[in-house]
């Protein structure tokens, strides 16, 4: 596994990491204690369709989320509460749950993809099909709002219960105004007939995000996931208190209705709300914070969702800065004096650039001290020059140039090896260490000379004459005889 990067060697290295997120997190206790195994959300890196458009990644993973959220809270029921998601516009392709599997066990890889009329284009990680009768309510919704993003139908008791009611859902809560405009439809259970579509699309209307099937249950609209989600978890709450409230009133006729021109609640998350409370840079769409908190639940669980977080948690820390990339003198030095007020606290951000320029000239009034502790090991601290005492912690104030000249000692002398001292330092005499005595008796003359000591040129000398010149060729001859027989041995 050292080496090369094959399927087989990244297979492993998933497989490793799904056992170290199954027992080592502390999601492994939560499922050790209830006796069962979290099955991953995104469960797509071995998976990689060639149909995947942009973005189907995040899209799949949040749809698998809501159905384990639904599962969690215990809104789901043996017919299938069908939850749809569109990933295309241009193409009219929807996210929809295989008909036979729990909400317990969807995953981000085995949602079927179909068009518009509910055929099968990517079948997905499983075998199983798609209940097309339960299809064609979402594909009438639509056809008529292309607007909407995604659908979540719910038909638990408590909707289930308010849809079967005359008076529809009261405002009786805070949650109920939160829903808005509701919007009411006779359903059959199935949208086989063309007229059923139509009387589908003129109940909903064009800006109507809550249906209420009567008898049925209802649906959650919403531009997107975070948006249906926040719309469906308010109708349930608002269905649960209205159920509860008949039940100990005894009638409508005995509560107390809201009315929506004085009591109008505002909705947390929206981008108008955001806008004028934190800025237009943290704009958000309804419902994204409280999604990101839940799907934040879910990984701590050990599901890991795949949610691409837009809103971190923790605020980011400042670093501890070490002694090695900050001197003192950025840290601790300050030109306020003991009677001025400094300014008032900055913003970080302003605090930040003032330490990256102020202190650039500055100089280092400050010594790095140790200090000893009662634990084992030392402190390193910065303290001011006059700050600093010695060991017996009293300081020495030095009253006299000559107060540390050894006793008995003649101010002359003391004089001179100072006045010594400073030549040596401004002929530059001092090496860092012996000399080399080679050239020793060598004195270099490295004075430019004057023009006064500049002497003239001296006249050549004679050159020595050449004894061979005056000789003839028979006394070179003899010579060169002569050379010869005492080369020989013979005179």
């Amino acid at each position: 596994m050292n080496k090369g990067g094959s399927s087989s060697n990244l297979w492993a290295l998933r497989q490793i990491a799904d056992y170290m997120a199954t027992h080592g997190s502390p999601a492994s206790e939560f499922s050790s204690q209830n006796s069962f195994m979290v099955t991953p959300i995104n469960d797509l890196h071995g998976w990689d369709p060639g149909s995947m458009v942009k973005g189907e990644r995040l899209m799949r993973c949040k749809l698998a989320s809501v159905h384990r959220l639904l599962d969690l809270f215990g809104w789901t029921q043996l017919p299938s509460t069908c939850l749809t998601m569109r990933v295309s516009k241009e193409q009219e392709h929807f996210l929809v749950l295989p008909d036979g599997l729990a909400y317990g066990e969807v995953t981000a890889s085995n949602l079927v993809k179909v068009n518009i009329l509910g055929e099968v284009v990517e079948k997905g990680s499983t075998a199983l099909g798609v209940d097309l009768s339960a299809f064609g309510l979402h594909s009438a919704v639509y056809s008529a709002r292309p607007d909407i993003r995604c659908l979540l139908h719910l038909h638990t008791p408590a909707t289930a219960a308010v849809s079967a009611m005359k008076c529809g859902l009261l405002p009786l809560s805070h949650e109920a105004l939160l829903v808005g405009d509701v919007a009411y439809y006779d359903y059959n259970g199935v949208m086989e007939e063309e007229e059923d579509r139509v009387e589908l699309q003129k109940s909903l209307g064009p800006t109507c995000k809550v249906l209420v099937l009567r008898n049925h249950g209802i649906v959650a609209l919403g531009e997107s996931v975070e948006e249906a989600f926040y719309t469906i978890y308010h109708i349930q709450t608002a269905c649960q208190i209205q159920v509860a409230a008949l039940c100990s009133a005894g009638g409508e006729q005995n509560l107390i209705m809201l009315d929506r021109s004085v009591h109008r609640p505002v909705a947390r998350g929206t981008v108008g709300w955001a806008g004028s409370t934190f800025g237009p840079m943290h704009k958000s769409r309804l419902g994204e914070h409280e999604f990101e908190a839940l799907m934040r639940t879910l990984d701590n669980l050990g599901y890991r969702t795949g949610y691409a977080y837009r809103f971190p948690v923790l605020l980011e820390r400042s670093r501890t800065r070490r002694e090695v990339e900050v001197p003192a003198t950025v840290t601790s030095f300050s030109f306020h004096d003991d009677g001025v007020q400094p300014h008032p606290r900055l913003h970080p951000h302003a605090q930040r650039q003032q330490q990256k320029t102020r202190w650039l000239n500055t100089p280092n009034v400050y010594q790095k001290v140790s200090q000893e502790q009662a634990s084992p090991g030392h402190r390193t601290t910065w303290q001011k020059s006059e700050e600093i005492t010695q060991s017996s912690g009293q300081a020495i104030k030095i009253e006299n140039p000559n107060q540390f000249v050894p006793l008995f000692t003649n101010p002359q002398e003391v004089l001179e090896t100072r006045n010594k001292i400073r030549e040596q330092n401004r002929q530059d005499m001092k090496t860092a260490g012996p000399r080399s005595q080679v050239l020793a008796s060598v004195i270099p003359d490295n004075s430019p000379p004057t023009p006064e000591s500049v002497e003239p040129p001296s006249a050549p000398e004679p050159e020595t004459p050449n004894p061979f010149s005056e000789l003839t060729d028979l006394e070179l001859e003899e010579y060169r005889k002569e050379v010869q027989r005492k080369q020989d041995g013979t005179r």
